[in-house]
């Protein structure tokens, strides 16, 4: 039905940047709603950027996180840079109708950014 392959994740340093990928298989959704989201230890999940026509970034990515889309592809990118500590996580993507329609979340990709 559907599939999100997230990749890209690493380790890096403060200030550097990760660009994350997210492969989606299925009709289910369009790329285009596709947003990211992240889990931090001991943290609930929280959205980074929505997807849509007009994504809205979290306060804390404002400016240093871009989303974007390669529709050929059926990949959505996230572009980090400037990284924090605080941005160390697990980063998966995933849209509001997969979520609503099967709950479905993919394996993720770790970001562990250090000071």
């Amino acid at each position: 039905q559907v599939q999100l392959v997230e990749s890209g994740g690493g380790l890096v340093q403060a200030g550097g940047s990760l660009r994350l990928s997210c492969a989606v298989s299925g009709n289910i959704v369009s790329i285009n709603a596709i947003g990211w989201y992240r889990l931090a230890p001991g943290t609930r999940r929280e959205l980074v950027v929505s997807g849509g026509t007009t994504p809205h970034y979290a306060d804390s990515v404002k400016g240093r996180f871009t989303i974007s889309r390669d529709n050929a592809q059926n990949t959505v990118y996230l572009q980090m840079n400037d990284l924090k500590p605080e941005d160390t996580a697990v980063y998966y993507c995933n849209s509001d109708t997969i979520l609503s329609m099967l709950g479905y979340w993919g394996q993720g990709t770790q970001v562990t950014v250090s000071s």
